[in-house]
């Protein structure tokens, strides 16, 4: 008859895979869902840049995203990118001589699936500072609107719905963009000695298991 001293073992192996895998699950999942982005190359305050607004569908119920409306900081211009199956329409302070937004809407029989996502490119000069918001209205073609306009919250950790920021590059970041990454940091090492330590003790009561369960056989 085989010994049984092997089952500890095997449980022991077990309990520490399991702790294992816990532990990388936690730490390398990420969020449900994309968001909006914005991109730019080289974006130095005052210059003129091409902006790339990359978009994902995200609709529980298939729907598509047929239109796109992005604020913009009142520049002076506006050029978009020739992006077939789109209409483009710039919005203007005629008086105030700037551009406030940009408004993209699909044609009838396009639009953007939950497996899919687009680039909408605009040029605009950049206005001056360290860092530019694009808050941005997202509709789909079962009339759901979402709106990406919300700022980080006060511990620095993302919001459900982020507007799009652009750092500026060649910009000093300001006192609260250093309290705002020292707190974002600090979280994320809290976070992760959280899981570290979690794991430890599962692995922990582990070997106290199968310790025991050898004792007794």
């Amino acid at each position: 008859m085989r010994s049984p001293s092997g089952a500890p073992k095997r449980a022991l192996i077990s309990v520490a895979t399991t702790a294992a895998a816990f532990t990388l699950g936690l730490v390398t999942a990420g969020p449900a869902s994309a968001h909006v982005h914005v991109d730019a190359d080289d974006p130095a305050p005052g210059t003129t840049s091409v902006l790339t607004f990359r978009v994902p569908g995200e609709s529980d119920t298939g729907a598509l995203t047929t239109q796109l409306r992005v604020e913009l900081p009142d520049v002076a211009s506006a050029r978009t990118e020739v992006m077939p199956g789109w209409t483009a329409t710039v919005e203007r302070d005629t008086a105030a001589g700037t551009v406030h937004s940009v408004t993209w809407t699909a044609d009838p029989t396009i639009g953007i699936s939950s497996d899919q996502f687009a680039l909408f490119r605009v040029s605009v000069k950049l206005p001056d500072g360290d860092s530019v918001s694009f808050p941005t209205t997202q509709t789909y073609s079962d009339g759901t609107v979402v709106r990406w306009d919300q700022a980080p919250l006060p511990d620095g950790a993302e919001p459900e719905h982020p507007a799009p920021v652009l750092s500026l590059t060649g910009a000093t970041p300001t006192t609260s963009e250093h309290a705002m990454t020292a707190q974002a940091t600090q979280g994320a090492d809290n976070t992760a000695r959280w899981l570290a330590g979690g794991a430890i003790t599962l692995a922990a009561v582990g070997v106290a298991a199968a310790l025991i369960a050898r004792r007794r056989t």
